[in-house]
């Protein structure tokens, strides 16, 4: 890897990051167009790489949680006890059963443009209302919506954070509440599904190895935007980090959905 694109790799951790972490999201998921598009990373290497950025990123955003004590609490234990295995069965699939890029790109298409439009819709009605009648999932919902989102995440990696905070916010959790949980869940899951993905790269062939320098250098990116990004959440009002979590899904969406279509 050359200075300029270790270079192009740290701000571009950093300028995602700095977006995405005020509402839960690592940024991994914006990274990987970056990674495809941009820095030339393989399929299926692009999903370690991923994974690995999150691993380097992930404790910038955590550090400053833990010091306002918002990572207490039970959410971030459901969420790591469904993502966990949901990861590891997720490297799997992706390296044996979705290789294609074009596979990859209309899952996250799929995925993403209802929950950043549902998102949108919700908070905006929301917003119009004086009370939200809307009740929170119960801890066995949330332990198997985060399985079902750890599978998908090991698919793509991305953690799962970008799923599950738009879900989650959209039945009526806060974002204060579920952006740390869901940060924490992405880091843990990362760091497991970083070492499924070497595992199998030792008996599998292809590039299914993560592209190590790359990977650091954009979480090094990450990890300084994490803790910035942390610390302004505090500052911006719930209906604002409600549509910027919609806006993000709907994005990341609608760029790979405008991708398959070329």
């Amino acid at each position: 890897m050359g200075w300029s694109t270790g270079l192009l790799g740290f701000a571009a951790g950093l300028l995602i990051s700095v977006a995405t972490a005020p509402v839960g999201v690592s940024g991994a998921v914006f990274l990987l167009p970056v990674q495809v598009s941009v820095l030339g990373v393989p399929s299926p290497a692009v999903t370690p790489t991923n994974l690995l950025y999150n691993v380097v990123a992930g404790p910038g955003a955590l550090l400053r949680h833990h010091r306002a004590g918002t990572l207490r609490g039970p959410l971030t234990r459901l969420l790591v006890l469904g993502t966990v295995p949901g990861v590891v069965a997720g490297a799997v699939i992706r390296v044996f059963a979705v290789p294609g890029p074009s596979v990859f790109r209309l899952l996250i298409a799929v995925l993403l443009l209802p929950l950043g439009s549902w998102l949108c819709l919700r908070t905006l009605r929301r917003a119009s209302r004086t009370a939200d009648p809307e009740r929170e999932p119960s801890p066995r919902a949330v332990t198997r919506l985060a399985m079902v989102v750890g599978v998908v995440g090991g698919i793509y990696g991305i953690g799962g954070g970008s799923l599950l905070g738009p879900i989650l916010v959209g039945r009526g959790m806060p974002v204060a509440k579920v952006a740390p949980a869901a940060l924490a869940a992405t880091f843990v899951t990362s760091v497991v599904g970083a070492g499924t993905y070497a595992l199998l790269s030792l008996t599998t062939t292809g590039d299914i190895a993560p592209y190590w320098s790359l990977g650091l250098a954009c979480g090094l990116g990450g990890l300084c935007g994490g803790y910035l990004g942390a610390h302004l959440q505090p500052r911006l009002p719930e209906t604002a980090l409600r549509l910027l979590l919609g806006v993000l899904a709907l994005g990341i969406g609608g760029l790979y959905a405008v991708q398959i279509l070329r």
